[in-house]
């Protein structure tokens, strides 16, 4: 276990989870996140995002979170382990509602200066929306995206607690 993606639906956990790993396996950590909002929010270039996740996959260890299908086949081939976040919808609901709300209101500076605001909350393609459009979806997608890249091994974690556990009975 030396190259880990942490995938989930949206407010699940995947960063926070993901640089707790990195930080226990003493590894660098990549949030793909950080490398598609570009300022504005404006999504990155599919090529430039693909050599964000080229570049960083390239280590021989890492851990990187995200979900996104642009780069899938570099960052999925290059792991050797996912580990799926796949929390009850009213956990992860509530997890994002709460979360949108506080970066709305602490005005959190995100990546590359990008902040939530009460317009861009309600957007489509934001967390609260956005949960609801992919929960269900990733449920069904991911057992299916795991078995396209037989090399993996998965490890299913299925609420906060679970997770909490598998990460304290990792060594050092």
């Amino acid at each position: 276990m030396r190259r880990i993606l942490v995938v989930g639906t949206t407010g699940s956990g995947k960063t926070s989870f993901a640089r707790a790993l990195a930080a226990r396996l003493r590894v660098p950590h990549g949030e793909q996140d950080a490398w598609n909002h570009q300022p504005g929010w404006q999504p990155a270039a599919p090529e430039e995002f693909r050599a964000q996740v080229a570049a960083f996959t390239a280590h021989r260890a890492w851990v990187m979170d995200g979900n996104y299908g642009k780069a899938r086949d570099i960052g999925w081939a290059r792991a050797d382990t996912v580990v799926w976040l796949d929390y009850p919808g009213p956990v992860v609901f509530w997890r994002v509602l709460t979360r949108t709300l506080r970066r709305v209101t602490t005005r959190e500076v995100l990546w590359n200066g990008n902040r939530e605001t009460l317009l861009t909350a309600v957007r489509p393609d934001s967390p609260v929306p956005w949960f609801f459009r992919t929960h269900w979806r990733r449920r069904r997608e991911m057992p299916g995206l795991v078995a396209a890249y037989p090399h993996l091994t998965l490890v299913h974690l299925r609420t906060p607690a679970h997770a909490r556990s598998w990460l304290a009975s990792l060594p050092e």
